[in-house]
């Protein structure tokens, strides 16, 4: 029935690219936290060249790194 709606495959890939693109978010933010900053630079790498040229480009944090205690949670 899907194929009968006009746009739902555009839509589906519009929500895979946004779904990819948090995962990516998150990715990055984690390695940044974790201190392994090359790793959260290629997620970076990869969220852009995904993202949209139409929307502007996500604000970076700074690259000078905040140290985070590895301490657990739980």
């Amino acid at each position: 029935m899907d194929a009968m709606i006009p746009g739902v495959e555009h839509d589906e890939q519009r929500t895979d690219r946004s779904a990819i693109l948090m995962m990516l978010a998150y990715v990055e933010a984690e390695c940044r936290r974790l201190g392994v900053t090359e790793a959260a630079q290629h997620a970076a790498q990869a969220a852009s060249i995904l993202s949209p040229s139409v929307m502007g480009a996500a604000p970076r944090r700074p690259k000078a790194s905040v140290p985070v205690p590895l301490v657990p949670v739980h």
